[in-house]
C-alpha cells in the first residue's frame, strides 16, 4: 500500500510531537530559579497556585511539583528525627506568613550539622531547597543541605539564627 506524501509527514509530525510531549513530562521543569534571598511572596505566590490547582487531588506520581524557593521565618514546632530510604531526617513547621506553617526536611547524613534538634521553637530561620507539592495536605521544602544532583541543580542551606548549616 502506497502512502501518499502528505499524510506520511503528517504522521512523522505526529510522531515527533508525541515524542517530544513524552520527554517534556519525564524532564523536571522548573517556572523560576533559586531566588537569591528570602522571597516569601514568591513562595505564597507558588503555594496558592498549586493549591488552587489541585484542590481536590493529588499530584500524579512521577509528576510531582518541586520549585526552588528561598524562605524566611520562625520555627513554630520541632518534631524528632526519623529515618527514611535516604537516610535520617529532622523535621521542623516554619511559619512563613499566612497560611499553614512550611514543613522542612533536613537530611542530617548530609548536613554539616549538631545532633539533631539544632532548632527550637521562635529560632529565626532563612532557608533553601525544594518546595514539593504532592497534595495540599502533603507539602514542604526539602534538600535544603549542599549537594546537588542531575535532576536538583542548587545546594541547599538552613540558617539558624545567624548560624549557617548546609
Amino acid at each position: 500500500m502506497k502512502i501518499s506524501s502528505s499524510l506520511s509527514v503528517g504522521l512523522m509530525l505526529a510522531g515527533l510531537i508525541s515524542a517530544q510531549a513524552a520527554m517534556a513530562s519525564s524532564n523536571i521543569r522548573y517556572e523560576h530559579d533559586m531566588p537569591a534571598s528570602c522571597d516569601n511572596a514568591q513562595f505564597q505566590q507558588d503555594r496558592q497556585s498549586y493549591m488552587q490547582r489541585y484542590k481536590h487531588s493529588s499530584v500524579s506520581y512521577g509528576r510531582h511539583i518541586e520549585l526552588p524557593e528561598h524562605v524566611c521565618g520562625k520555627v513554630v514546632r520541632v518534631f524528632r528525627a526519623r529515618k527514611s530510604r535516604s537516610g535520617w531526617h529532622g523535621y521542623f513547621l516554619l511559619s512563613v506568613g499566612e497560611g499553614k506553617p512550611l514543613r522542612i526536611v533536613s537530611n542530617l547524613d548530609e548536613m554539616n550539622a549538631p545532633q539533631w534538634p539544632w532548632v527550637k521553637e521562635g529560632d529565626e530561620i532563612e532557608t533553601r531547597g525544594r518546595f514539593y507539592f504532592d497534595s495540599p495536605r502533603r507539602q514542604g521544602l526539602d534538600w535544603t543541605h549542599h549537594g546537588t544532583s542531575r535532576k536538583w541543580p542548587w545546594g541547599g542551606f538552613v540558617n539558624v539564627n545567624g548560624e549557617h548549616y548546609e
